[in-house]
């Protein structure tokens, strides 16, 4: 029976969703009353929104639990992902304000969709109907448009925006008529229900349950950009403003392992042989697209756009493996390489200015030359990205390899260390032309040269030295995960 009345008990454990939107709500008023020159105020207050967000999180205000009769479940795997998506996301937004500024494409209404997409990830994470699932992602991606094609006047921006918002929209309708069709088998929306009912399905609705559950599987590897669904992503994170692709390639990724964690295990749990032989062979597919094709590239963004495809196989590896292991494997790779996009999309924003947009790995030649302190930090980054120990990629990556093996997907495990060492080629070619390479000047394009804002100096270098201090301190990450999963 459906409740009729929401009480305060209900809305507590979304309490920390409440003031995120809320607050949005506000800012966007805000920017009613206020001049062109004084939008620094919104855009600080959102950064501090997502602060007492995170705070919320991490002292655990309002509890956890099951609210809105099953359709809102927040529990432990809800707060890490959700506290490590505000901190992304915060960073996020410090990135964004002087690339855009200088360049005359801030508007107060970018900061306010980037705190509406995160509402819409906190939702997707703690989703536990299919109707809050759908909700949470629409939300994440009607935003996600917006901000793509932030640059009007830029035909690749509203290139990329369009075709992000076509493919998108048949993404969704994949994973909407995937969802129609396990109602018709299940004859429930909640996510409990499905699975109780998927572990005793007739014979008869066998195959609706089963068709059901490939295209939820094909609407998430959409949403991860995991190949062959791939085809929307390297030109949205080229075309894009950086600091816009920092944040739809990094914190997102939370959200989609999140979304994928419900669904599949939440809701088809019985089905997981199944599901399971498809992310296994999402995951190679993903591994060898991604690092072959990152090998050709030139502009970094591109690169970085195929690098992610291969980081998404790493990840699906980890739920491929299943069990506890396997998830909170997946979990740790979700949280590193949130962290890990953050830092290289922000190496373009932090030596890109005006004119210069840092975007080519040959502007990259003899960096260390003008600034050992920036080449150092890029090689953290870097080093990170490809895999090298002790940094956090590396860490993350073992972990997934064993969660693989461990879940008898060995022949998986073999493709991710070959196209590791291969896709480590790539990050090296970055950092040869840092430290090997004379410093030249291409096409009137000018040298690159540090940035002078000391709030983006300090959040970039603190982005870049935590791969360091992460993978130096992983193991407190890696228990959380398994705390989310016991």
């Amino acid at each position: 029976m459906i409740a009729t009345s929401v009480t305060s008990a209900d809305l507590m454990p979304l309490l920390p969703e409440l003031v995120l939107v809320g607050a949005a709500f506000a800012l966007l008023m805000l920017d009613l009353f206020i001049s062109e020159r004084q939008r620094v105020v919104v855009h600080v207050l959102s950064i501090v929104t997502l602060i007492v967000v995170a705070g919320m999180l991490a002292m655990d205000v309002g509890g956890q639990g099951t609210v809105l009769n099953g359709m809102f479940i927040r529990d432990d795997m809800a707060d890490v992902l959700k506290w490590v998506t505000c901190v992304v996301s915060a960073f996020a937004l410090v990135y964004t304000w002087t690339f855009l500024r200088e360049r005359g494409l801030y508007k107060a209404e970018i900061a306010v969709l980037m705190l509406f997409s995160v509402a819409g990830m906190m939702l997707l994470i703690s989703a536990g109907n299919l109707v809050m699932v759908y909700l949470g992602l629409e939300m994440l991606a009607l935003c996600s448009y917006a901000l793509v094609a932030a640059d009007r006047d830029n035909p690749l921006a509203s290139e990329a925006a369009m075709k992000y918002f076509v493919l998108g929209s048949l993404a969704s309708g994949l994973l909407l008529y995937g969802m129609s069709l396990i109602y018709g088998a299940t004859g429930s929306l909640d996510l409990a229900a499905i699975h109780s009912a998927a572990s005793s399905t007739p014979a008869t609705v066998a195959p609706i349950l089963l068709t059901g559950m490939v295209f939820l599987v094909a609407g998430i590897a959409f949403k991860f950009g995991a190949a062959p669904f791939h085809m929307w992503l390297p030109d949205v994170y080229h075309g894009a403003p950086t600091p816009i692709t920092l944040f739809i390639g990094a914190a997102p990724k939370l959200a989609a392992f999140a979304m994928a964690y419900r669904l599949l295990e939440g809701g088809l749990g019985p089905l997981d042989e199944q599901w399971r032989t498809l992310l296994s062979g999402l995951a190679a597919l993903s591994l060898v697209i991604g690092n072959l094709i990152a090998l050709a590239q030139t502009n970094l963004k591109r690169m970085l756009a195929y690098s992610t495809i291969s980081h998404v196989g790493f990840l699906l590896m980890g739920l491929a493996g299943g069990g506890a292991v396997g998830y909170a494997a997946g979990m740790f790779y979700a949280i590193s390489y949130a962290v890990m996009a953050a830092a290289a999309f922000g190496i373009i924003v932090m030596l890109s200015r005006r004119g210069f947009e840092a975007d080519r790995i040959e502007d990259f030649k003899g960096l260390n030359a003008r600034s050992p302190w920036m080449a150092g930090l890029v090689l953290c980054v870097m080093a990170s990205l490809a895999g090298v120990p002790p940094f956090l990629g590396f860490w993350s990556k073992l972990a997934v390899l064993r969660a693989a093996w461990e879940g008898g997907q060995i022949w998986l495990v073999i493709v991710g260390i070959v196209f590791a060492v291969i896709g480590a080629f790539y990050y090296l070619r970055v950092i040869r032309a840092m430290y090997f390479d004379e410093p030249e000047s291409a096409d009137g394009r000018e040298p690159m040269a540090q940035r002078g804002d000391l709030a983006l100096r300090v959040v970039f270098a603190v982005n870049a030295l935590s791969l360091l201090v992460l993978g130096l301190a992983w193991s407190p990450i890696m228990a959380w995960c398994q705390q989310a999963f016991a």
